[in-house]
């Protein structure tokens, strides 16, 4: 056998977030030369400064939440106070011993991540990569002014280099007062009053978290409704739970600049009015990390935004070159990513491949409750005049028996579906850990099935997916 039939496929991965780990991986099980350039850790930004630590946070302060709501089922806590009257205790949360946690646990997940790919064989180059190229990686000390000190070939190059959060010149983060959402865990105690600028998916979150640590809480939401892209009843359900905790949110109120004060910070909202907290949370968007990296050089195409333009197997528009992750013009998901990473891989190695269909992908909102959604939503459905008509079904969780036991009073699930076929297409759940319920959905949507087949499913009585079935039962042909 000749050398050049011998010659493995070299593949070069540019960042090891989800989707770098995952193309990495793939790589190397299929038999390719693997090497992955990463510049602070295996598992990139999605373990190491927001997804892993921030879903951390968002648990300890549901935990926080619970004890105080579990009053609700009879549970109270009482102390002897004076003359052995009893007390009712406060709920402490050590921040600084809540962040060291978090931040051990993603230190470790990354450690656990690097081990895998070290065991697979993928080598492993700590540095800032750029292209040369379509073909060739250069691999730098640091980004931007670092001392160039390898230079790569590449059969195939998957670029995942993440997204940073976005910075106004109005409102720029120092690290101690104003923070981005990759800052926050360098806090040592609970803000007295966290003003949170921006109300999308991590604003939301974080607003949630720290409200449920003990923080005053104000959210400004230059929207009328808060999580203006998720479904309008599940960002209803969120906004009223949101008030119900004490929550101060400011609709329709963009914030015009952000600065320090001798005892905090003061937002300056477009119409005049000043609030005035002790830290600023901004999360008003990310940037992809696409600078600086040789991409157009290289011939790929990049959106307005620097994103870049991928299809639907994350090839680029230079054939030897694939991007994965929050870099390209996909959906901002780490599982998202992680499908991209595998997927192109795959492609580039001629292994079979399914396209990847964004109307399939599940996606969450970790607040409390959660938000759980695949496939189409009324705001698409309304979108698409060229498709066939669509039904939906909505189920209250005040109905269900479980539910009721554990006591909860809001949420539900909402089904959609071909009128003519009754073929599920969508879904939305908002409920405590809807993130484990839209499963069944996700795999309704992903294969076809009816509303029948979905409907003729055992579920376990009580439980909170009886809504699944209960919402696909009252859509059989000639019930609506």
């Amino acid at each position: 056998m000749g050398a050049a039939q011998e010659r493995k496929d070299r593949i070069v991965v540019l960042g090891g977030g989800p989707g770098g780990y995952e193309a990495a991986l793939a790589g190397a099980q299929l038999g390719a030369d693997v090497t992955l350039i990463e510049r602070a850790g295996v598992g990139g930004a999605a373990v190491l400064t927001d997804v892993v630590p921030s879903k951390s946070l968002i648990a300890t302060g549901g935990a926080a939440q619970a004890v105080r709501d579990a009053s609700r089922l009879g549970v109270q806590a009482f102390v002897p106070g004076e003359g052995g009257k009893a007390v009712r205790p406060e709920i402490a949360v050590n921040l600084a011993a809540v962040n060291k946690r978090l931040l051990a646990m993603a230190g470790a997940q990354s450690l656990d991540m690097r081990e895998s790919l070290e065991e697979a064989g993928v080598r492993i180059v700590h540095g800032s990569g750029r292209l040369d190229g379509p073909n060739a990686v250069i691999v730098s000390t640091s980004e931007g002014s670092g001392t160039d000190f390898d230079r790569i070939e590449a059969d195939t190059i998957v670029v995942a280099v993440g997204a940073s959060p976005r910075e106004l010149e109005s409102a720029k983060p120092d690290g101690e007062r104003i923070l981005t959402w990759k800052q926050l865990y360098d806090l040592q105690d609970v803000p007295e009053h966290l003003i949170v600028v921006g109300s999308g998916v991590t604003g939301a979150e974080f607003a949630n978290a720290y409200a449920t640590l003990g923080a005053t809480v104000t959210l400004v939401s230059s929207r009328e409704q808060v999580l203006p892209g998720e479904d309008p009843d599940a960002a209803a359900v969120i906004e009223h739970e949101f008030k119900r905790i004490g929550m101060n949110v400011m609709s329709k109120s963009r914030a015009e600049s952000v600065v320090r004060t001798e005892t905090g910070v003061r937002v300056t909202l477009a119409d005049g009015r000043e609030v005035e907290g002790s830290h600023c949370l901004m999360a008003v968007g990310s940037i992809p990390n696409t600078t600086g990296l040789g991409l157009e050089e290289a011939g790929i195409v990049l959106t307005e935004s620097g994103h870049i333009r991928v299809n639907k197997v994350a090839r680029t528009s230079m054939p030897s070159i694939y991007a994965a992750g929050d870099c390209t013009d996909f959906f901002p998901l780490a599982s998202v990513a992680s499908m991209q990473g595998r997927t192109a891989i795959m492609h580039a190695l001629g292994d079979f491949v399914r396209p990847i269909d964004l109307r399939n992908v599940a996606a969450n909102v970790f607040t409390h409750p959660e938000i759980a959604t695949v496939g189409w939503n009324e705001r698409t459905l309304a979108e698409a005049s060229d498709v066939a008509k669509a039904v939906t079904h909505t189920i209250p969780l005040s109905t269900n028996p479980r539910a009721k036991m554990v006591g909860i009073t809001d949420g539900f699930v909402k089904l959609f579906a071909w009128e003519a076929s009754r073929t599920v297409i969508g879904g939305v759940i908002v409920a405590d850990r809807a993130s484990e319920l839209i499963f069944p959905l996700a795999l309704a949507v992903e294969h076809r099935l009816t509303v029948d087949q979905v409907a003729s499913a055992f579920t376990v009585y009580p439980s909170l997916t009886g809504a699944i079935t209960d919402a696909a039962r009252a859509m059989h042909q000639g019930a609506l």
